[in-house]
């Protein structure tokens, strides 16, 4: 990955920002500089909550390259309360947790190394909120 594609993720990868159409109030994610429902030009950051639940799911058990490290797991597409729909790992958590309508939270984690100097890369995984480890944990 070159350092001028890195540092212009960085909102999206650390801060789940899409965009926001005035005209017509969609909230698109990844961020469009055109609204794809009305063709609006004028769209605006929007910066998600990372609250959603998980709408699929498959684990992986076969890794593309340089993701071995992490196998099995679970990448699930997450229906943002928001509404749109992203893909992210499932993380801190064990691979048959995993449930369709579970509740998640957008966290930072490492996704992977890139090159021969192991440069890490981070980005957004989801979990399960905080609030249902605790609750757990009282029970």
């Amino acid at each position: 990955m070159d350092m001028p594609r890195h540092w212009r993720l960085n909102e999206q990868r650390y801060n789940l920002v899409g965009t926001e159409c005035p005209a017509c109030g969609a909230k698109l994610f990844p961020p469009r500089p055109i609204c794809p429902d009305c063709n609006c030009k004028e769209v605006q950051p929007f910066r998600f909550s990372g609250q959603g639940e998980v709408y699929s799911y498959s684990t992986v058990f076969q890794a593309p390259s340089g993701y071995e490290e992490f196998v099995p797991y679970t990448v699930a597409l997450v229906r943002l309360k928001e509404g749109p729909l992203v893909t992210a790992q499932l993380t801190d958590m064990d691979n048959d947790e995993a449930r369709v309508g579970m509740k998640v939270e957008m966290v930072t984690r490492k996704l992977r190394e890139y090159g021969e100097d192991g440069v890490i890369v981070y980005g957004y995984k989801f979990r399960k909120p905080v609030a249902d480890y605790l609750e757990t944990e009282v029970d």
